[in-house]
Parts: C-alpha cells; structure tokens; sequence
C-alpha cells in the first residue's frame, strides 16, 4: 500500500477510524510536523476537534532511542520506575535529561501551538495520529501523555507502521488502528509517493483552518444513533470494584454481558458497536472492565482465563441482584481472549447461562471447561483467520451444547473489512434473540 502523500494517507486513515469510533466525544491530536496533515483529514471526517501534542521522550543517557518515561506540556510528567532502576539511573541523570527535553518542549510548543490554548482532554476519546511509526517511541509518549491529561480512552491511528512494534503499541494504546504493516519498513517515507518535509507554516495554517472548519460546522453526526439510555456503574467482583457500562431498554427480553479481548476495556469500538445492534432488538447489555488500572499493568492478568472468568459470574451474580435486570435471561458476548473467559463462566453456572456467542474468539483457552458449557454456543470467526478458525473447529469437537460455527468470508480476526462487523453484529442479535425466552433461574429476585 502506497500513499499518494501525508493528505491522501490521512484521507484512508480516517475511512478506517470512522468504523472504529461511534458516538463518542473524539478529539484529534496530532504529533507535529508531520502527522498534522494526517490528522487534518481525519479531524475533517469525524468533524471533530485537532490540536497539536507535543511531547518528548525521556530517553536513557547511553541510549536515547530506549525511553524511561516521558513530559508534555502543562507540567505533565511520567516515569517508568522499573525502567530507570533496570538502567541503573541516577537522580542527577534523570534529572539531566528531563532538564534538557523540558527546554526542547518549551520550544516546540511556542512554535507549533503560539497562543493557541490546548484542547480539552478530560473524560474524552482522544485519537494520537502521526503520519508512521519506526521504533514506536514518540507515539507511545504521547498516548501516555494524553492519558495522564484525563482522557477517557486513548486510540493511537496511524498510516503504516511495522507489525511488531504495532503490536507492542497496543499497551500503550486501548485501541491501535494502522493501515499497513509491511515487515521490513525501510523507513517510513518508502511508503509514499511524496514525503516532502511538512513546514511549521503548514502545521500552523491547517491547526487554523481545522478550527474555521469546526466553528462552521460545529457538529458532524457519526453513524451510530444514540442507544437506549446507558447508565456508568460500578461492578463489585469480591475485592475489586469495576467501572461498566449498562443499557436497559424498555422492558428487556433478555441481557447480554461484553466480555472483552486483551488490550480492549469497556469502550471497545466493536463491542459497543454490537451492543447497540442489540438495544434495537430489545435486549440490555454490560460492558465493564474486567480488570482495574492496576492489574492490567502486569500483563499475565489479561490472559488469565480463570481469573477473568471469575470476574464474569460475578458480575452475574451482581446483576441478579440490581431490579432492573434481576429476572432478565442472561447471555456472554466474547471476543478473543474473553470468549474462552465467557465459556469458562458458562461451564460453572450451568443452565443459568442462557447463551454464549465468541467473535474471533479463542475458545481452545477455556480448554477442559468446554464439555461443561451448557449455554448454546455460536462461534464466529473470519474466514482469512486461519489459525484461529482452525483452533475454533477443534473446541466444537469438546463443545456439548447447542453449538454452531459460522464463518464470515474474508474477514480477518478484528473484523475490520467493510460488512463484515455489521454481519456479526446480525449473527449474534438472531442468536441471542432466539435463546431469550430461557426464563432466569430460579432463586432470582
């Protein structure tokens, strides 16, 4: 894939990112110079605010490129403790560094924003755009940075990017959306037809004509029409109280819990996508964080399946216990990672699970849980997700229940391509509904 230039590139980008993002609060923020014609396209599309982010990496005195943390302007600063101590760093060093990229951000910011105030972050989606990504070290720092500035939910978009470090961005990112990731880079400039260097007069005329733009036409509809209304909840699961989102239309036939992949939260793009093709068929959905801020940072709790299916009953045993949705049938979404977590739940409740449907999921992890699962199964996977389609066929050999497997053709692992969201979201509506009528179990009030 080859961009005619930084616009062009921008243009693709902001095709891909309007799929990804429905009815949310979005701002655009752009790493300067050369992801500001980028994200200009994509502010344009969503008709949402851009600003500029400036930001520099903190790197370690004998080898820059490795960072230890990061600043940005309005005095935010953000260490890596482990990192300065695995480095052996000194306070002076630490300090010796910080001292000389706080001068070079002070710089860059008189230059790029001028008297221009900073957006707003706080309880928002924040999109970090830059036209590629090589070694993923800016990027990273600027999602840190927006993250440390209050935004709600963080989405790095980019261009072209290789896959490995793409890969690794999804820790620095809830969601990481790039266009192309050849496997050898070159460089990113190898990826488009003109990579002319963007001036600080064009950063400072689109920042300009971005916000002419946005007064004009203050507001830019998305896709999606706002859900029945959504209350934010807290999820008690034992020890940990958990952040979710819960909608219950008017007189519900059945409730739907979201049980997210690894790397994703409460605000998955896809998720809510399908939740909202649910309100329309009456049926009420959660969607909450299956771990708290803290436990995510040690990354073997996210594809903890036990510990994770363990948050699910309980978060079923919450909802029996709220009025609103005490007598509804309950059913599990999964994607990924979090449908092997939905079927291990299934498998200990019993019939009290009316359904489960995995999108992409990975039900091998659920493993010697799946003979248990007694809640009818509807497994969808792309047709080009090979590796797991394959490991999909092999847990429909252990599976006893109702249980079928439907194949999207030529959709990937996130179902990313045009439709093919849209025809799970369908799949996965028709069998819910379809298993509804399950009364709940007895002993519910």
């Amino acid at each position: 894939m080859i961009f005619t230039d930084r616009r062009d590139a921008g243009r693709r980008l902001a095709r891909q990112v309007r799929r990804q993002v429905h009815d949310e609060d979005v701002v655009v923020v752009a790493l300067p110079r050369g992801g500001v014609p980028v994200a200009f396209e994509v502010a344009q599309e969503l008709g949402a605010p851009l600003d500029v982010i400036v930001v520099r990496k903190l790197g370690m005195p004998y080898q820059p490129e490795y960072g230890f943390g990061a600043i940005g302007e309005g005095g935010v600063r953000i260490l890596n403790p482990r990192i300065s101590r695995m480095g052996q760093l000194t306070p002076r060093e630490i300090e010796a560094v910080e001292k000389a990229e706080r001068a070079e951000l002070r710089q860059r910011t008189r230059r790029f924003r001028g008297t221009r105030q900073p957006v707003e972050l706080a309880g928002r989606t924040v999109l970090v755009v830059d036209d590629g990504v090589a070694t993923g070290g800016t990027v990273r720092a600027a999602c840190q940075v927006v993250r440390a500035r209050g935004a709600d939910r963080v989405i790095l978009a980019v261009p072209v990017g290789p896959p490995d470090v793409i890969a690794d961005l999804r820790e620095a990112a809830d969601e990481v959306i790039c266009l192309h990731t050849p496997p050898s880079l070159y460089g990113i400039g190898a990826w488009y037809h003109d990579f002319t260097q963007t001036t600080d007069a064009e950063v400072l005329a689109l920042l300009d004509q971005a916000t002419a733009s946005l007064d004009d036409h203050p507001g830019v509809p998305l896709d999606a029409d706002p859900p029945a209304e959504t209350s934010e909840v807290w999820v008690r699961t034992g020890s940990a109280q958990l952040p979710g989102l819960l909608t219950v239309p008017d007189r519900p036939a059945g409730l739907t819990v979201f049980a997210h992949g690894s790397g994703s939260s409460r605000h998955s793009p896809r998720n809510k996508y399908v939740a909202a093709v649910l309100h329309e068929a009456g049926l009420a959905t959660l969607l909450f964080d299956l771990l708290t801020p803290a436990e995510e940072i040690e990354r073997a709790n996210v594809f903890d399946i036990e510990l994770l299916a363990g948050r699910l009953v309980q978060a079923t045993a919450w909802l029996r216990a709220q009025p609103a949705t005490a007598r509804l049938p309950i059913s599990y979404f999964g994607a990924s990672t979090g449908a092997a977590a939905a079927l291990w739940a299934a498998g200990e409740q019993g019939d009290q699970i009316a359904a489960v449907v995995s999108r992409g999921g990975r039900p091998d992890l659920a493993g010697p849980r799946l003979p248990a699962v007694e809640a009818a199964t509807l497994l969808i996977v792309g047709g080009d997700d090979r590796a797991v389609l394959d490991l999909n066929r092999q847990a429909m050999r252990d599976l006893r229940c109702d249980s079928r497997l439907e194949i999207v053709p030529g959709a990937g692992h996130l179902f990313e391509e045009p439709g093919a969201l849209e025809v799970v979201a369908e799949l996965a509506c028709d069998w819910f509904t379809s298993y509804s009528g399950h009364s709940a179990p007895s002993g519910a009030s």
